[in-house]
């Protein structure tokens, strides 16, 4: 029996979609680091991971913090830095310190131009159907949501993404759906559990929903199946592009275009790990920027108790 990975296929959907969020909200106007590595080839396109202990048991689930530079742009880097919409606040706390090191940090978010988020995200709850997935999500993991805990109110952060208009405009004009999108991914999911990739079985998921740490043990399921959600990304992506990746990202390059053309030297992209790949490849192109170090934060502590004892 094919089974559909459907926490992965959650997890994928509030990826995909929580830069929406803000936007359909009313009133929207208003770890330490891990030591700096030269990337080897192996890791060159990836931007989250699973860490494993000594013992290969899963101890976190990893975002990138990817540097790139040029020769022939002396004194420019640009960090490509992944994100998760749920993790830890030791994550966000540790982002807010990074952040302060740039000049400029360019960030996603399906928002009206002029939008400002601020400091602790909404008050109120969400009654869109994906903000309250999003909001029982972080409820049962035990996570933090990143609107509510990286400080968006820093000068040094700026938008760099589409408004709600032009978003639903680009994807009327390629004819594309929020529901085609989720089919592909659930097309992913059953291509996943058919040649066993999908890394959970129906007893796994059982154990997990009725363990006495149920927030530990699904985020430990989820978190192995997220080292193939790049794969999944790329998957809605298409030979023809799409607008929740492709467009955007075109987007967020215009807005590094200016900075750059502003004199901004240390500039960080912070865009959810799934846009990466692209933008790596666009940085290379178009901009003969090179991958040349990377360090990892924890998103997801996935210690036992008792090793955190320790």
């Amino acid at each position: 029996m094919v089974r559909i990975p459907l926490l992965a296929l959650w997890l994928a959907a509030l990826s995909l979609l929580a830069s929406r969020l803000w936007a359909d909200q009313p009133g929207k106007s208003q770890s330490a680091e891990a030591p700096a590595t030269n990337a080897p080839e192996a890791e060159e396109s990836k931007f989250i991971r699973l860490r494993r202990d000594s013992q290969d048991r899963p101890s976190a689930m990893e975002t990138a913090v990817v540097t790139y530079t040029s020769q022939k742009r002396p004194g420019i880097s640009i960090d490509l830095i992944g994100a998760v919409h749920i993790a830890d606040r030791s994550y966000y706390d540790d982002l807010n310190k990074l952040f302060e090191k740039y000049d400029v940090v360019l960030y996603e978010l399906v928002a009206p131009e002029g939008t400002r988020i601020p400091k602790g995200g909404r008050k109120e709850k969400s009654t869109h159907p994906i903000g309250v997935m999003q909001d029982g999500m972080s409820s049962i993991l035990e996570l933090s949501h990143q609107l509510a805990c990286v400080d968006y109110t820093k000068p040094n952060l700026v938008h760099a993404d589409m408004s709600p208009d032009e978003f639903s405009k680009t994807m009327e004009d390629r004819g594309e759906s929020f529901f085609q999108m989720f089919m592909r991914l659930m097309g992913t999911g059953i291509a996943q559990s058919a040649a066993g990739a999908s890394g959970m079985n129906d007893t796994d998921l059982l154990m997990a929903l009725f363990s006495k740490d149920r927030a530990l043990k699904l985020k430990t399921l989820m978190a192995q199946q997220f080292q193939s959600l790049e794969g999944s990304m790329a998957a809605l992506d298409g030979p023809g592009g799409s607008t929740i990746i492709t467009e955007r990202n075109k987007r967020c390059f215009d807005v590094l275009d200016k900075q750059l053309a502003a004199g901004k030297k240390r500039i960080a992209v912070f865009y959810g790990a799934g846009h990466l790949a692209d933008m790596q490849k666009r940085l290379a192109t178009d901009y003969g920027f090179q991958r040349t170090s990377e360090t990892w934060l924890a998103a997801w502590n996935l210690k036992p108790p008792k090793d955190l004892e320790k």
